[in-house]
């Protein structure tokens, strides 16, 4: 319970003990459903409330900006002709993010950095257009260094101030006090998926509080998920009986001709309404929408690994990787002294993986453990088999020492990659190499696990900016890859190389894995790899 008395949102798992709601009426949500509690009044985050604050927020910072801007210039009394520049960078720079929807309902969801990237390039088109009326106007030249200045000044204003209202909103919506109620319709393998994300996710503001499906998963399957409210054909009573904000139509049975009268009357009852498109695994940010008379045609741009920009990505990668060894160079002298007083052995530790097209390679470490024969590598790789997790961190005994243990939480052992990557072998982001047994393993029993082999592997990646490092699941892990291959940028890479280190310091510490020579309880072992996996 937060301070304030307002309940915290439940987490997956936890959600059938969350606290007692305000009963709803019998008939327009099953009865006996529990649903969490409405959200509380005063949201600032949400529908108009959001955008009046962001834009007084925004308006505010520029202001402030533009103030800053004169003293900057040395105008204790600035010109009319610098005022009026002043005020077209003010204009157009707001005029440009809301054009860009930043006042409406897309930028709270959006990761701050995206936020960033649209309030840089809309203070400098709005500053390109006020040096264009300058120059049109004939202004002096301290009229063109005032607007100079205040775009350097909005720049740093609109970014502090998008950050603190992001840094806000966060924090309220990780306490229970902002966020959107949010109805499922769908409650098969991907909309009972996208709940679990969204509970465990609630930075992203969207409370899930039930399933609308006549045809759902089996009751054991949903029961640490939010409740079925009901079928399709009450979907209008249910949203207004449950307070919903926002619907999501995921993949449900019924057919298109059910599904699409649903979607308008949500739409005619001015809820929000979202959709996971089918073919969704194809969906990248490259698509192109062109109409053919009233009928949309998506053309799926995909990515090609051999084209000219992954070719600048590669030259990219050992330019930077170069620069790095040679700056990094008294760390690595003085790493490599830990590792060799730390125990006997020697000081790279080397390890045979898959990279591009298959091919294999020598990946380089720091060594962090003692050296010992590997006799419990194939109860390890059961074992994986059975859990459905990605193979990394502590395997077997635990033989870090001390330094190595401080090296791996800090990721420090894995700097010599930075040879691997000066050597063609890998690239600075990409997804993470496996060793050859695991990805024949993974191949047979994972959706488009070997779709990883079209780029080079990375030092570091979107999964692992994402938490996913180490033992973790290792299907949301492919996921997250396959999701980086098909939408890749430079500016992507340089998103993932920044968050890099932020997620370096959130990691967890590396739990010690049980020793796999200890007895345990008997248990029948599955005959085939994919049993295995339906085991787990």
């Amino acid at each position: 319970m937060d301070p304030s008395g307002v309940p915290a949102p439940a987490r997956r798992g936890d959600l059938q003990q969350a606290p007692p709601a305000t009963p709803v009426s019998h008939g327009a949500v099953g009865a006996g459903t529990v649903l969490p509690p409405p959200r509380p009044a005063g949201d600032l985050f949400e529908g108009a409330a959001w955008t009046m604050v962001s834009g007084l927020a925004d308006t505010v910072a520029l202001s402030t900006a533009v103030l800053a801007a004169c003293r900057l210039a040395g105008d204790a009394t600035p010109s009319t002709t610098a005022v009026g520049l002043l005020v077209i960078l003010v204009a157009g720079t707001v005029l440009r993010m809301g054009a860009r929807g930043m006042y409406g309902a897309r930028p709270a969801r959006m990761p701050l950095s995206d936020q960033l990237v649209l309030v840089f390039s809309s203070v400098g088109g709005a500053a390109l257009l006020a040096l264009a009326a300058a120059s049109i106007s004939g202004a002096a030249r301290v009229d063109v260094l005032t607007v100079a200045w205040g775009w350097l000044a909005a720049v740093l204003a609109l970014t502090a101030g998008r950050a603190v209202l992001w840094l806000a909103r966060r924090h309220a919506r990780r306490r229970g006090r902002s966020g959107k109620r949010t109805i499922i319709v769908g409650a098969g393998e991907i909309g009972t998926q996208l709940a679990e994300r969204l509970i465990d996710a609630p930075e992203l503001g969207l409370i899930p509080i039930g399933f609308v499906d006549g045809n759902p998963l089996p009751a054991h399957r949903l029961e640490s998920l939010p409740p079925l409210l009901g079928p399709p054909d009450r979907l209008d009573q249910l949203v207004v009986g449950s307070g919903a904000e926002h619907v999501i139509f995921a993949f449900t049975r019924e057919p298109d001709s059910v599904v699409l009268p649903l979607l308008r009357r949500c739409q005619r009852l001015g809820i929000e309404v979202s959709v996971v498109p089918r073919l969704f695994e194809n969906v990248n940010e490259r698509q192109w929408v062109e109409h053919v008379g009233g009928l949309p045609l998506v053309e799926l741009r995909q990515t090609d690994p051999h084209g000219w920009q992954f070719h600048a990505k590669h030259t990219f990668d050992r330019l930077i990787a170069a620069v790095l060894i040679v700056a990094l160079a008294p760390i690595l002298v003085l790493l490599a002294i830990g590792v060799r007083a730390s125990s006997p052995g020697p000081i790279l530790f080397r390890q045979r993986r898959i990279g591009r097209d298959g091919t294999e390679f020598d990946i380089l470490k720091f060594r962090s453990m003692r050296v010992a024969p590997k006799e419990t590598d194939r109860v390890f790789r059961a074992k994986v088999a059975r859990a459905g997790t990605a193979p990394g961190g502590v395997e077997g005994l635990d033989r870090r020492t001390a330094f190595g243990a401080f090296i791996r939480r800090t990721s420090l052992d894995e700097l010599p990659q930075l040879f691997n990557v000066l050597m063609g072998h890998m690239s600075l982001v990409g997804p993470r190499p496996e060793r050859p047994e695991f990805v024949e393993m993974f191949g047979e029993t994972l959706n488009r696990y070997d779709d990883r082999h079209l780029v080079k592997s990375g030092i570091t990646g979107w999964a692992q900016v994402h938490g996913l490092r180490g033992q973790t699941s290792l299907a949301e892990r492919v996921e997250w890859d396959n999701w980086y291959i098909q939408n890749w940028s430079l500016w992507l890479d340089l998103k993932i190389l920044l968050l890099t280190p932020i997620a370096v310091l959130r990691a967890p510490a590396e739990p010690q894995a049980p020793d796999p020579t200890e007895p345990r309880d008997a248990e029948p072992e599955p005959a085939t790899l994919e049993a295995r996996w339906k085991a787990s």
